[in-house]
């Protein structure tokens, strides 16, 4: 069966969705939306994204500020080609998916820990921002 021209789908995960997870989507969708959609979730979502995470993907032309974090039993039901866990956190707890799905664990900084000034913890943000950017696209673009 040849599936070249379908779009495939990913989970990425992350405990509370709001930077990791969400910067990384973002990514995927705006770099491989013609070949791959990007959805995240987390284990423990918190309320919101993040602020830094909003501004450091705005700073590379991508809009992540409508998001909102969602838990992964949201999309538990639905069928994804790969479920990418971002945290060590949420790979301990990645839930059973109905369907067998491959999962890949590609671990980040949570950047929403750092602490200093703004400037400083800013410098975090962009630092993991272009980290995924390195490490996480590839792997799908192998794919």
């Amino acid at each position: 069966m040849d599936v070249s021209h379908a779009r495939r789908r990913v989970l990425i995960l992350c405990t509370g969705n709001s930077c990791r997870s969400q910067m990384a989507e973002g990514w995927v969708n705006h770099l491989l939306g013609g070949r791959w959609e990007a959805r995240s979730a987390g284990t423990a979502p918190v309320g919101r994204v993040h602020p830094l995470a909003v501004r450091a993907m705005a700073e590379v032309g991508i809009d992540i500020s409508s998001a909102s974090p969602a838990h992964v039993e949201t999309f538990q039901d639905e069928d994804w080609d790969l479920v990418i866990t971002v945290c060590d956190s949420a790979k301990e707890s990645c839930p059973v998916f109905p369907r067998p799905v491959e999962q890949v664990h590609i671990s980040f900084r949570d950047p929403a820990e750092a602490e200093g000034s703004g400037e400083e913890r800013m410098e975090v943000f962009r630092a993991v921002r272009d980290e995924i950017r390195q490490r996480l696209v590839p792997e799908l673009e192998r794919r």
